[in-house]
């Protein structure tokens, strides 16, 4: 299998807390992977130094051959070009419309002109579902939550990535919206044929777009496989993760 992103033994403390203790995990070119676990694990801390928001202990995180855990800034800049990112919030600039929220990638990091930019802005409005006559001029806080993921989205694809990572896409969503938006992150990998990192505790709509599945527990994979592996899987904390019970050998803190 061709691997596009290597992590291994990525290590990460904040203060006194160990949230990573050797992550190994592979991710596939052109497939969706799903990093799945408890709330507050330390799965989004795991894409985060994917695209170098953080910087690991330490531990590798190899990105298209580039170890961006030592990669200068300017490599990480030219890296960082390759890889969408959708935050759980969608992280739209309040004071920008639609228009210029998703223009803003194009204006920084490339030379196209103001004709290009608004082609390429409404072509991926189409591409999430959004008519640009609707929203082009809308801002965030005229947009529902769904809405407002799926502009972060057109955002996050705007230029072309090869790579999209996902925080928690569905966060907050009801059960309708949550669907959408899962049925458009695969229409997404699979129209243009990009590699999707999915974080996600959702594991009814993970199913639904996921190829390959990670679960994390106390800092490490401890589960790696496609659907029908993680599905039947006898590891007790899977297990426990995926029926959805309370009592077993996960510890809740109350």
């Amino acid at each position: 299998m061709d691997e596009i992103i290597r992590i291994r033994g990525l290590k990460k403390s904040f203060g006194t807390k160990e949230v990573l203790k050797g992550v190994d995990l592979d991710i596939i070119k052109g497939k969706t992977t799903v990093i799945l676990g408890l709330s507050g694990s330390g799965k989004s801390t795991i894409i985060k130094h994917i695209v170098r928001l953080l910087k690991p202990d330490s531990g590798e995180v190899w990105v298209e051959g580039v170890d961006m855990a030592r990669a200068d800034e300017d490599e990480v800049y030219r890296m960082r070009k390759k890889i969408g990112y959708l935050f759980q919030s969608g992280a739209l600039f309040d004071s920008m419309n639609v228009y210029e929220n998703v223009a803003f990638p194009l204006h920084e990091h490339t030379n196209m002109s103001e004709e290009q930019i608004q082609k390429k802005v409404r072509e991926r409005l189409r591409t999430v579902g959004l008519n640009p006559d609707d929203v082009l001029e809308l801002y965030p806080d005229e947009l529902s939550g769904g809405m407002r993921k799926r502009v972060g989205l057109a955002r996050s694809i705007v230029l072309d990535p090869g790579i999209i990572l996902y925080d928690e896409p569905t966060s907050g969503l009801d059960p309708i919206t949550s669907d959408l938006i899962t049925r458009l992150i695969r229409n997404t990998q699979q129209e243009l044929n990009v590699t999707s990192v999915l974080i996600s505790h959702d594991i009814k709509e993970s199913f639904k777009a996921g190829d390959y599945f990670a679960f994390l527990y106390d800092g490490k994979i401890i589960e790696y496989g496609d659907k029908e592996h993680f599905q039947n899987s006898t590891n007790p904390y899977v297990r426990q993760f995926l029926d959805g019970k309370a009592e077993g050998p996960i510890k809740i803190v109350r």
